[in-house]
């Protein structure tokens, strides 16, 4: 690119931006490249698109939510129809294919969300949850143990597509969020409704859902298959509900300026510039799934056990109202995100658990011969696990790494959460078991370990993280002068094609 060529186009550009309605909220263009202007009426168009992907975002997280964690509410009916073939390993298993397929998604839909672009990621995730959902509700076989092999190897391919769907809905909403600064300065609490409420609702439904369906075929064990099986089937209606729109979908501004889709990334620079935030958000997201996935797909059976007397039905609708409390925490937590930023949020809410979590562990005899006081506590401690890494986790995943490699921090650090929601539900039922006919110890132990969990979440929130410049430019700036820094001066940034608007692929020479 020789001086004057780059002069006049710099000219050009400036020209057209002067011209523009301040309305549209166009940035100024950086000096170290040439920026292709977005035309207004495009510029409008991408806007709709983006407050559409926010909100199917929500969508589809609340989905996957409801999809992982309807599997604990199902277990207790399958164990009355399935005595024998359900055994502890087949439901540890069942338990954890999901979970391993969701680990397997986030990390390769990292990478195709980055590099093929958040459109296809969109697109391939609902594929397959709607593939591995169906195969789920019609799980057959010779004998019961080939049906479950089904369900599990199904639950798996299901659970692959609901994993993807963190790093292309995280990547895509924050990038939506901060196509004007009103929707920036309230990212936190729009994030809070994306990723915490959305899931909230999605493990809320997950209870609800069966017991419904329990009370509509008036608790009838020959109805029960129908039950399980109607429930799972559900879960594809709300992915279905969205794909025309993932399939139309417009491509953020950030991505169509500073994505890498047709560079080679260098993942040893990335390592080293952003490993403190990849720790941090890794480690603390591995800890709150740790917590909050065992307590809440296992709230049903930690009622039995705290009030063994209760019918079916009645356990089943404690496990619901518990799971409930997950709700006001996305509220309170995007709230304070906003307020006091996301690292502080974090941090107070991981220890105001830990210390109610110690409480109910170390007086859960007296608790518990109250059954509402027991579960107003346990709600109460679901809801702070929401306030702070909850409500804030998704959000400082997506706001730690640049455009470029915004999809494989998120899917990375999501696959560790993951990793700690499949040892959590693991660990956690052996752990109840451990003490035998001997329930309050047992249960007691899982509040004491979860607490100490929490506690170290605290630390690793407040000492480890960092709040982000909530301008995701000005992240991405940072990342393309710290490659020119390093050697890297010849790279075309941005992805051009017809789906995604007006190309903005641009080289810094």
């Amino acid at each position: 690119m020789n001086e004057r060529n780059s002069i006049e186009m710099r000219e050009s550009a400036e020209k057209k931006t002067d011209k523009t309605d301040p309305q549209t909220d166009v940035s100024p263009v950086p000096e170290v490249e040439v920026a292709d202007v977005i035309n207004p009426s495009d510029r409008g168009y991408s806007r709709v698109s983006m407050v559409f992907m926010v909100i199917f975002s929500g969508l589809a997280i609340g989905s996957d939510g409801f999809n992982a964690s309807i599997i604990g509410n199902l277990e207790l009916i399958m164990g009355v129809i399935y005595p024998e073939s359900l055994t502890t390993a087949v439901a540890a298993r069942l338990s954890n294919a999901f979970m391993v397929g969701m680990i397997i998604g986030m990390l390769s839909f990292g990478y195709i969300s980055d590099k093929l672009g958040r459109k296809t990621g969109a697109v391939l995730t609902t594929i397959l949850l709607v593939l591995g959902i169906a195969l789920s509700a019609g799980a057959s076989g010779i004998t019961e143990n080939g049906m479950f092999w089904m369900l599990i190897i199904a639950r798996g391919v299901a659970g692959v597509g609901a994993g993807g769907e963190y790093p292309v809905a995280g990547a895509g909403a924050a990038e939506a969020t901060d196509e004007a600064p009103g929707m920036r300065k309230r990212r936190g609490f729009i994030f809070a409704m994306i990723g915490d409420l959305s899931a909230s609702l999605g493990f809320a439904f997950g209870a609800l859902v069966p017991l419904i369906l329990l009370l509509c075929f008036h608790q009838q064990v020959r109805h029960y298959e129908a039950v399980w099986r109607i429930s799972l089937a559900m879960g594809a209606i709300p992915p279905l509900s969205i794909f025309w729109f993932r399939y139309k979908m417009v491509m953020s501004s950030a991505y169509r300026k500073s994505s890498m889709k047709k560079q080679r990334i260098p993942y040893w620079l990335v390592l080293k510039k952003y490993w403190r935030p990849l720790i941090g958000v890794c480690g603390s997201w591995f800890i709150y799934n740790y917590i909050s996935y065992p307590f809440g797909l296992f709230s049903s059976t930690i009622v039995g056990r705290v009030n063994p007397t209760s019918s079916l039905a009645l356990t089943m609708a404690w496990g619901t109202l518990i799971n409930c409390f997950y709700i006001p925490g996305a509220f309170i937590g995007g709230f304070l995100s906003d307020k006091i930023g996301r690292r502080r949020t974090m941090a107070l809410g991981f220890g105001l658990q830990a210390m109610l979590g110690f409480i109910l562990g170390g007086a859960l005899g007296p608790i518990q011969t109250k059954l509402p006081l027991f579960i107003v506590l346990y709600g109460i401690f679901l809801t702070l696990g929401e306030i702070g890494p909850g409500a804030t986790i998704v959000l400082t995943a997506s706001e730690s790494f640049p455009t470029a490699v915004r999809g494989h921090g998120v899917g990375l650090a999501a696959a560790w959460s993951k990793a700690g929601a499949a040892i959590g539900t693991q660990v956690f039922k052996p752990i109840l078991a451990s003490w035998g006919d001997d329930s309050v110890h047992g249960t007691q132990a899982v509040f004491l370990i979860g607490s100490g969990f929490a506690m170290l979440g605290s630390l690793l929130a407040w000492f480890v993280l960092q709040d982000s410049d909530t301008i995701l430019d000005h992240g991405d700036q940072e990342w393309k002068d710290y490659l020119v820094a390093h050697g890297y001066g010849h790279i075309e940034w941005g992805a051009g094609g017809q789906d995604q608007g007006p190309s903005d692929a641009k080289v810094i020479d």
